[in-house]
């Protein structure tokens, strides 16, 4: 999902990566209100029709809502939301490729654990 988009991934997606990543956060929180597209747009360097989609995949999931004429606005239980969705995401589908690096190089579990913790 978003939140693990790198470079490689369409820009609506890095886009939509960056959305969530305030969500979960929490730059973002219930009943706050988004940027608006052409600010997201200038922020991020971005063509507003790719903030447009990026912010359209949130309203068709139901996390953010559009108040026309007054913007866009977090909606209730959305990082919940959103972190369950990443979860499953990053269990299908970034954790498989995890193990298998970490298998292929000949990675200790232990020793990989033991450094985050320093």
């Amino acid at each position: 999902m978003a939140a693990f988009n790198g470079e490689d991934s369409p820009v609506y997606l890095r886009l939509r990566g960056a959305i969530a990543m305030g969500i979960l956060r929490g730059e973002y929180r219930a009943g706050d209100q988004l940027p608006s597209v052409r600010a997201f747009a200038a922020e991020h360097g971005a063509n507003p029709l790719t903030v447009a989609k990026a912010y359209q995949g949130f309203q068709d999931d139901g996390t953010i809502e559009v108040r026309r004429g007054v913007g866009m606005f977090v909606l209730p239980g959305a990082g919940e939301r959103l972190r369950a969705a990443e979860r499953e995401t990053f269990m299908t589908q970034h954790w498989p490729r995890i193990v298998e690096a970490v298998d292929l190089l000949g990675l200790d579990w232990d020793e990989l654990l033991e450094r985050e913790k320093a």
